[in-house]
């Protein structure tokens, strides 16, 4: 079926069902479009996705890459302890504002950091504080970076580490060798990497739904 009003009847039932918003999270839409942040946030059953993936995974400490208006970052910080340590990077600083005041709103401040600049430079600055190693990596950000962050990601994890790059089928232009898209290019040249790392166990889904066609890939990190 390639009905879009399908996908999103069949993400609505499972969200309804499943996934269910509350206050923290609708209002984090809410004030993130009053803000004029664009519209790529996750969906909320893929937010949920994130959340039981960091349960599972059993995460005390979490790096996202790209925070938008936090949403997704709800989601994954719901999924830590009260000790638990999620880290944030987001290029721009209005962005980072509404995201700070929605991570507050939903009382995930003090496990929280939203930190504004160039990601490049942010991972650089936090490998230079030599943190512990993170549990869970979200990749969210802008596609042509995707290889660096990859790298950056596997620098910044330990073994059994599980590393989450969002948007990976690009319309289905990522099967394009030829393309000269810049983000189908990062994309691709981000799979290889996971591909050819002897470190390195992953795979990618296709996705329909409310979001449209798209994808994910999930790697884990091996001993």
């Amino acid at each position: 079926m390639t009905d879009p009003q399908l996908w999103h009847d069949v993400d609505d039932y499972f969200t309804e069902l499943l996934a269910p918003p509350d206050a923290a999270l609708t209002e984090a839409l809410r004030d993130s479009d009053a803000a004029g942040l664009p519209q790529i946030n996750v969906a909320p059953n893929q937010g949920k996705l994130l959340h039981l993936l960091a349960s599972v995974q059993g995460a005390t400490r979490i790096l996202e890459i790209g925070t938008l208006g936090g949403y997704s970052t709800i989601w994954l910080a719901r999924a830590l302890p009260e000790d638990g340590r999620l880290i944030t990077l987001e290029y721009s600083e209005q962005h980072a504002e509404v995201a700070r005041h929605n991570l507050a709103r939903a009382g995930l401040d003090k496990i929280t950091e939203v930190r504004v600049g160039p990601a490049l430079l942010g991972l650089q600055t936090l490998a230079d504080e030599h943190p512990a190693p993170f549990d869970v990596v979200f990749i969210d950000a802008d596609k042509v970076n995707n290889p660096r962050y990859v790298e950056w990601a596997l620098k910044l994890t330990r073994p059994g580490s599980l590393i989450i790059l969002d948007n990976v089928v690009r319309g289905g232009a990522v099967t394009d060798a030829t393309t000269d898209d810049p983000s189908v290019r990062g994309t691709r040249e981000a799979l290889a990497l996971f591909a050819a790392h002897p470190k390195v166990a992953a795979t990618a889904i296709q996705t329909v739904g409310v979001k449209g066609y798209d994808g994910f890939a999930l790697a884990r990190v091996l001993p």
